[in-house]
């Protein structure tokens, strides 16, 4: 069976899976429409203010969809990537403050894993500007990164999702523990973080540990594993989407300056069977909001927002990889609770939602659909 982290990695071997709790669903229903394929794709973000989804594909490409007029197209100008297990090019996203703006010059930001020297990778962040002309051919221009984490071996849990804060300043970025374990508790690296940024790359004035010497000046929180998914919620509120090991997926309320544990602490053990205690015997650690184990394997999550789904508004949809389903979850102040999930054909990668409230998802691997669901 599938690890939670999706395919298993180097390193890592793949758990037994247990059945899926069982759930009571909830009054809603989905009616599915395959908009178009791509080919591994990874992450997914429509331009503020258009119609057009740009989906980054994990071998190195992007392309886009009209939501519109369903015209497809490639964009040039992705960077290099480090192509293997768990690398490639990752997160897209754009600020939402140039929603007025043209397709004809808009900034961009991706995040990549990126090679280093010998044998060595880690992921990147970087910031260009898409222009697209009126025949609809796209491309990126003057692509430079502005993050990086530490280059290590291993291609496995390099995280770097993307999340813009809701007053537009911040530029939040989730920083794997790259399947290391132990630098997630060493806040000399910013390995196993969440970090805090201005749009620009560098670290926010009042981080954490600014100014204090010896410290990743970036880190907004620590003690991570692998955080697939970031996303504000309606009170700008940020949660974080975190693959456990065997067992253990959680979504957290993400503070300034909490360290959430890893791997001291988790709700999963290691895959040899080691136990790990549990968050409840080290207080001292901020727990989980929900975990699951069995694992969900998510692939990504919005928090809904939009107006075709009234009853799903301030709920967070899953795409789960292992067992192929979305999970609804509700928010109950600072902790959550499960309330349905909906089959699937695939493994579902990312989660997005359209400009009209409808939900688009993205098919893990090869042929992966992008399917729009509205109600049923």
């Amino acid at each position: 069976m599938l690890a939670s982290c999706g395919a298993a990695s180097p390193g890592e071997t793949a758990p037994i899976a247990s059945p899926a709790p069982t759930t009571t669903p909830g009054p809603v229903a989905f009616a599915t429409q395959e908009l178009a394929r791509f080919n591994e794709p990874w992450a997914a973000a429509v331009a503020p203010g258009t119609q057009r989804l740009f989906v980054t594909e994990k071998s190195g490409t992007i392309r886009y969809y009209d939501l519109a007029t369903r015209q497809t197209g490639a964009v040039s100008g992705a960077p290099t990537v480090a192509y293997g297990g768990q690398g490639g090019l990752g997160d897209i996203a754009f600020l939402p403050a140039e929603s007025g703006a043209s397709l004809a010059s808009r900034t961009i930001y991706l995040s990549w894993a990126e090679a280093g020297p010998g044998q060595t990778r880690g992921a990147a962040v970087g910031r260009g500007t898409l222009a697209c002309g009126a025949d609809g051919a796209c491309g990126i221009q003057g692509l430079q990164v502005i993050w990086r984490q530490p280059k290590v071996t291993g291609e496995g849990h390099y995280s770097h999702r993307i999340a813009f804060s809701p007053d537009g300043r911040y530029l939040f970025v989730s920083s794997g523990d790259r399947q290391k374990m132990e630098p997630a508790q060493d806040t000399s690296n910013n390995l196993g973080s969440i970090v805090r940024l201005n749009l620009d790359g560098t670290p926010a004035a009042d981080n954490p540990f600014t100014g204090q010497a010896g410290k990743a000046q970036d880190i907004w929180s620590w003690g991570h594993r692998n955080t697939l998914g970031l996303a504000f919620d309606a009170g700008g509120r940020l949660w974080n989407l975190e693959h456990g090991p065997a067992g253990g997926d959680e979504i957290n309320l993400i503070r300034k300056g909490a360290n959430y544990g890893w791997p001291i602490v988790s709700e999963g053990n290691h895959y040899d069977g080691t136990v790990i205690p549990r968050h409840s015997t080290r207080p001292e650690f901020a727990a989980p909001a929900i975990s699951w184990n069995p694992v969900i394997a998510p692939g990504d999550f919005i928090i809904y927002g939009g107006a075709m789904f009234p009853a799903l508004r301030g709920q967070a949809i899953i795409g789960g990889m292992n067992p192929t389903v979305l999970v609804r979850v509700a928010f109950d102040g600072e902790t959550a609770r499960e309330v349905a999930r909906h089959p699937m054909d695939r493994r579902i990668r990312e989660v997005v939602e359209a400009p009209d409230g409808a939900i688009l998802l993205l098919e893990d691997g090869d042929a992966g659909r992008l399917l729009r669901l509205t109600p049923g």
